[in-house]
C-alpha cells in the first residue's frame, strides 16, 4: 500500500497543482505555525496564507473580473484538500469557498469591488456565520471580514464571545449583524450556493487529513517493533490500514462529483451531503486507526498527530452534522428530486 494514495479522474492540471501546494506546505513548518494560531499567535499563520495566495489558491473562487481566477469549485476543492493534508490553521472553507461564493452570488459590484480583490490577492482573511447550521464564525478574531448569513438577509458582522473548539487551532466566535448586505430572495439564494461551497470544502479538509493520518498510520507501523517485526506486518494492524485507504478511495469521487454538479448546475444538496457524509467517515476511520497503530500517543498535544485528530473532530460537526447530511440524502431519495434546506 501507498500511503495516501487514492485513483482520482482529476485533470493533470489539478494534480500539478495539488503536488505544487503539497511541495509548498511541506516545507514550511505549519505544525509550528498551527500550534502558535492555537496560542494566539497568528504571525506565522498569516505568513503561511501570503505563500498560499502566491500559489493562487485564495484567488480561485474569485471571478477574474474581481481579480481572482475564476477557477471551478472542483479546484477549491483540490485546494482545500491538500490544505486539510496539512492541517492549515485558519477559516479555509469560509475564507477559500463560502464567501467568495456568497458575495459573487449576490451580483452586487459594488460589494465583489469591495472585498473580493483583497480576498483574491491574500491580503484578507474572511469568515462567517450562518445559523443554525453554521451557528459561530470561525477564527473571526484573525478575519478582516466577518458575515452573518441569516434567513432572508446577509450583514456585515462583528465578532462577539468567543466558545473554545475541541481544534485548539480553531477558535468559535459568536458574531452580531450590523451593515445589511442584501435581504430577500437574492440574500437567501446566495447564502444556499455558499452554504453547499463551505460544506464541500470542509469534506475536502477532512479527505486531506484523512490521508494525512493513514499516512501517519503507515508510517508508524513500519517503525514500530513488537515480537521482533514490525507491527505493520501483523494482519489486524494491515485490515486496519487498508479499510481506511477504501474509504478515502470511495469518498473522492463522491467530493469531485458533488463540486462539478455544483458548479455546471442547479444546487445539488443530495450530492453535497453525500460527499460530506463519505469524507466524514473516512478521516473519522482513519482517526481511530491512526490512533490505535500510534498506541493513543496522538492523545498527547506535543505529538503532531494530534493537530489533524482534533481537526477531524472539529469538522465533523462543522456545516451540519452526519445526521442532518443523512436526513438530507434520505429526504431527496424518498422523494425523487432534490431535497432542500429547511
Amino acid at each position: 500500500m501507498r500511503a495516501g494514495h487514492i485513483t482520482t479522474g482529476r485533470s493533470a492540471e489539478q494534480e500539478q497543482f495539488a503536488s505544487s501546494l503539497h511541495g509548498l506546505l511541506a516545507a514550511a513548518d505549519v505544525p509550528g505555525a498551527a500550534r502558535q494560531w492555537a496560542s494566539g499567535d497568528r504571525s506565522a499563520g498569516l505568513a503561511l496564507w501570503r505563500q498560499l495566495a502566491g500559489l493562487g489558491v485564495t484567488a480561485l473562487a474569485v471571478p477574474e473580473r474581481c481579480g481572482g481566477l475564476g477557477a471551478s469549485l472542483l479546484d477549491v476543492v483540490v485546494a482545500c484538500e491538500e490544505l486539510g493534508h496539512h492541517a492549515v490553521p485558519g477559516p479555509v472553507a469560509e475564507s477559500a469557498a463560502a464567501v467568495p461564493e456568497l458575495i459573487t452570488a449576490l451580483a452586487d459590484e459594488h460589494l465583489c469591488a469591495r472585498w473580493l480583490p483583497g480576498l483574491a490577492a491574500g491580503d484578507l482573511i474572511a469568515t462567517l456565520a450562518m445559523p443554525p447550521w453554521l451557528p459561530y464564525a470561525a477564527d473571526a478574531d484573525a478575519a478582516g471580514l466577518i458575515l452573518l448569513a441569516e434567513p432572508g438577509a446577509v450583514s456585515l458582522a462583528t465578532a462577539g464571545a468567543r466558545h473554545r473548539s475541541v481544534d485548539p487551532a480553531r477558535s468559535l466566535l459568536e458574531v452580531a449583524g450590523q451593515e445589511v448586505l442584501a435581504r430577500g430572495s437574492a440574500a437567501a439564494s446566495a447564502a444556499a450556493r455558499a452554504r453547499e461551497a463551505g460544506t464541500l470544502a470542509s469534506a475536502a479538509q477532512l479527505l486531506g487529513a484523512g490521508r494525512a493520518l493513514l499516512e501517519a498510520g503507515v508510517s508508524h507501523a513500519r517503525q514500530r517493533i513488537q515480537f521482533g517485526q514490525p507491527v505493520g506486518a501483523f494482519q489486524a494492524v494491515k485490515h486496519q490500514l487498508a479499510d481506511v485507504a477504501i474509504k478515502l478511495e470511495f469518498a473522492r469521487p463522491l467530493l469531485d462529483a458533488a463540486a462539478v454538479s455544483l458548479a455546471d448546475g442547479p444546487l445539488t444538496p443530495r450530492d453535497v451531503s453525500a460527499a460530506k457524509v463519505a469524507c466524514t467517515d473516512a478521516a473519522h476511520r482513519a482517526a481511530r486507526a491512526a490512533l490505535q497503530v500510534h498506541g493513543a500517543i496522538g492523545y498527547t498535544q506535543e505529538h503532531s498527530l494530534h493537530l489533524w485528530l482534533t481537526k477531524v473532530r472539529a469538522l465533523t460537526g462543522a456545516w451540519g452534522s452526519q445526521a442532518e447530511h443523512r436526513a438530507r440524502v434520505m429526504a431527496a431519495i424518498a422523494s425523487g428530486a432534490e431535497a432542500a434546506w429547511s
